[in-house]
């Protein structure tokens, strides 16, 4: 008899642990359900609207990083071409002077042949 009773007592431990794991199953899931901060698809939603969000803010700063170059470029073009202005205008009066010492020199040297 003692070995039918020992049974029994087997039977309702092993009844008693599986309703024990059922109930801290379903309480697991219950906590996790309360406590995730939320879905699944809830995250793969704020994902995807972080990302637009991040590649709209790196298209703006992109855009404005190209503008900025663009303006830069401009300046440096203009400070270029007024440079290159200033420079031609110094050649001239230079060929200007020289030829106006070459003038001078050779009207000295004729008038020095003719002597």
């Amino acid at each position: 008899m003692e070995n039918h009773q020992g049974n029994g007592n087997n039977a309702k431990y092993g009844w008693g642990l599986l309703a024990g794991l059922l109930l801290g199953g379903l309480a697991g899931a219950t906590a996790m359900l309360l406590l995730a901060p939320q879905s699944g698809k809830k995250t793969r939603a704020q994902i995807q609207q972080n990302s637009i969000e991040l590649r709209d803010q790196t298209v703006k700063t992109v855009e404005g990083a190209v503008a900025q170059a663009r303006g830069k470029a401009r300046q440096i073009t203009d400070d270029v071409r007024e440079q290159a202005g200033e420079l031609q205008q110094r050649g001239q009066d230079v060929l200007d002077r020289k030829r106006g010492q070459l003038s001078e020199t050779l009207k000295d040297a004729g008038e020095a042949v003719e002597a």
